[in-house]
Formats: C-alpha cells, sequence, structure tokens
C-alpha cells in the first residue's frame, strides 16, 4: 500500500519547499484535538487549551472533524488554485486569501472530506450539482454525529457563510495562540525549507525526498514518487508543481495531499524524533503477524531476558527443535530477534528496542 504521484514531465523549477502558515494552523489544531499524537507536544496544549476563551473553544469543537480525524485539504487551499502552480502565502491573510479563489465545489468538496462521500484520487459529481451525492454526504455526515450534520448542512446550503466562519475562526486562533507559536516556528521551517531548497539544487530530487522522510522514495525511471503509507491513492503533477511543505508541529504524520486535479503536496514533519530507518508498512504487517502467535509471544519473554539455543528453547516449551526454528525463523525475518554464534551454539535474543517502537504494551506484558 503506498501514495503514488506520477511527475512525468515535471520541471525542477516546479518543484518547491515553502512552509504554509494555514497548513501548520491546522497542525496546531490537530495536536491540540489529539495530544495522543503529539507526546512531546502535551505542555503546550495543555498550557493553550487552559488559557482558551470558552467561545473559541466551542467553536473549536464545533468543526474539529475538519482537523481531528481529517486533515482537511481546505488547509491548504494553495494547492487547488487553477494552474496548480500556486505557493503558500508568506502570511496567515496571505494563506486564507487564497481560500476565495476555491471555486464553491472546491470548498464544498475539501470540507466534506471527512464523510468520505466523494472520491478523493479520481474526482465526481460534487454534492452541489448531485442531488444523490448530497444526500450520501448528508447521510455519512449524521453517521459521524448531529454536530458534523449541522455543519454539513450549513457548508451545503451556504458555502460562503462557511468560508467566512472559517476565516474568522483562523484570525481569532491566531490571535488566541497561534501568532505567538508561528513566530517560534516560522525560523525553523524557513531553514529546513532552505536545505531542502539546496539539496534540490544540488542533488537532485532523489536526495531531497530521502532528506524529507525514508518513506519518501523516487523511481527516476519510471518518474513516479512513492510514499510508504497504510493507505492507496494516487495523484499527477501534469501541467503543474510539487509541492513539499514542512511542519514542526506534525510529527509523527506524514500527510500526502494527492485530491484530483489540486496540485500534490507533500506535508512532511522536521524537527522530530524520527526514526534513522523507520518500517515499511510491509515489515509492521509482517512484526504485528509474528508477535501474533501465543507460542511466538512465549519465546520473545524469554529472548527479552536472555539469549537462548534452539536446544534450550525447546525443552523450555516442550517442542521439538524444528518446531521451534520454524518460529524463530518468523520472528527474524520480521526483524525481531539477533543471533550471534558463541562456539558451536547460535544464540538467539529478542531485539528490545525495535519491539518497544511496536508498542510498551508488549513489551511490559512479555517482560511482566
Amino acid at each position: 500500500m503506498s501514495v503514488r504521484i506520477d511527475i512525468t514531465g515535471l520541471r525542477p523549477e516546479r518543484i518547491a519547499v515553502v512552509p504554509s502558515p494555514l497548513a501548520e494552523l491546522g497542525m496546531a489544531l490537530h495536536a491540540l484535538s489529539e495530544p495522543g499524537h503529539h507526546p512531546g507536544l502535551q505542555g503546550w496544549a495543555t498550557g493553550v487549551t487552559a488559557r482558551l476563551d470558552s467561545h473559541l473553544a466551542d467553536r473549536m469543537c464545533e468543526a474539529d472533524f475538519l482537523w481531528r480525524t481529517t486533515f482537511s485539504d481546505l488547509f491548504m487551499p494553495f494547492a487547488g488554485v487553477p494552474g496548480r502552480s500556486t505557493l503558500p502565502g508568506a502570511t496567515l491573510a496571505d494563506d486564507l486569501d487564497l481560500l476565495d479563489k476555491l471555486s464553491d465545489e472546491q470548498f464544498v468538496d475539501a470540507a466534506l472530506e471527512f464523510t468520505c462521500a466523494l472520491p478523493y484520487s479520481t474526482g465526481g459529481v460534487s454534492a452541489l450539482d448531485d442531488p444523490e451525492v448530497r444526500r450520501r454526504a448528508l447521510d455519512l455526515a449524521a453517521a459521524r454525529g448531529p454536530q458534523q450534520l449541522r455543519f454539513s448542512e450549513r457548508l451545503l446550503a451556504d458555502p460562503p457563510r462557511i468560508r467566512d466562519w472559517l476565516r474568522q475562526f483562523a484570525r481569532d486562533c491566531d490571535d488566541a495562540f497561534f501568532a505567538e507559536a508561528w513566530s517560534r516556528l516560522q525560523h525553523q521551517l524557513a531553514a529546513d525549507a532552505r536545505r531542502k531548497t539546496d539539496l534540490l539544487r544540488h542533488k537532485g530530487l532523489a536526495e531531497a525526498l530521502a532528506a524529507v522522510s525514508p518513506a519518501v522514495t523516487l523511481d527516476e525511471d519510471a518518474a513516479r514518487i512513492t510514499v510508504d503509507k497504510l493507505g492507496d491513492g494516487r495523484s499527477a503533477t501534469a501541467d503543474g508543481g510539487l509541492l513539499l511543505v514542512p511542519t514542526s508541529l506534525g510529527w509523527p504524520h506524514l500527510m500526502v495531499l494527492h485530491r484530483h486535479g489540486w496540485q500534490p503536496v507533500l506535508h512532511y514533519p522536521v524537527g522530530s524524533p524520527e526514526l534513522a530507518s523507520p518500517p515499511s508498512v510491509e515489515q509492521l504487517t509482517m512484526r504485528m503477524s509474528a508477535l501474533s502467535h501465543p507460542v511466538r509471544m512465549r519465546i520473545c519473554r524469554y529472548l527479552a531476558r536472555s539469549a537462548y539455543t534452539t536446544g534450550e528453547l525447546a525443552q523450555v516449551h516442550g517442542m521439538t527443535a524444528p518446531e521451534i526454528s520454524r518460529h524463530l525463523g518468523v520472528l527474524k525475518k520480521a526483524g525481531l530477534i539477533t543471533t550471534r554464534r558463541r562456539g558451536r551454539y547460535v544464540l538467539h535474543q529478542l531485539d528490545v528496542t525495535v519491539v518497544a517502537r511496536l508498542g510498551s504494551d508488549f513489551l511490559e506484558g512479555i517482560l511482566r
């Protein structure tokens, strides 16, 4: 599973690395709504929440589905501007002005993304134009709760009113907490953008993408960028450009805007504790599958404490050496155990660091 971007014919000058104040505001709202996703920001989130005006806090809950469960493309309006070559604004006000350049259909479709009512990568009829699509969007919104349904009804009835609501909400967030945060973050983001731009100019796109994340790769022969994610999607730069937008508040989220007809965007975290070589989705699936077997869980319990030979494990578990070897083979293929030779013996041991990355509950369980 992955998101693929066809970059056939993409000229180097059409690739840009630019921070976006509005995109960063979206990540700030997400971090405030889902602090569990961002343990490094919990202190900041607690401080902001504690001093929020109650009216603003209520409005933050009113449409949190735009940034809590779905990071709405409305926070990257520059990608939807006709011509597919518009850059993010230098200020939040500039980014908000770009919202006005989106058609009503674009605005509504992006705002309704949380309902999954419309095809994302391939396009389709807008809910503003098709009664059946409209009905389905409202049904899906209702399944999310009355708050989402009311918002969707207002959106479909009067898109300009919701545009005004969103602009004013963003301005109020800026006054309340975001301006202070942006004053600290914009220098870090600008510095990262300069570094990536230098890589593009002197080393090429492949090097720049590798610096964005090990999960992003370039197949130059196929003219295709692949982002290793637990989901499928596709996009193309066509006659437009490609944007790389850094975020300081976004780790661990590596997001790809691949909406049909919009400029592709890689929204990537900087200054984060990202692993030097994070596992691919295939490796993650293999590891979870390997740990799902009760015998392998018991083996892991022993190997977490010390190194054992195959014969020792067979004796402890009342199994044959070949049976234990098969289980060890699965664990080793998944990258969960290491082996070393001591004389004529081969010792196996759990790689606790790798297992810890999968989750502390499992590690605590086998060490209990």
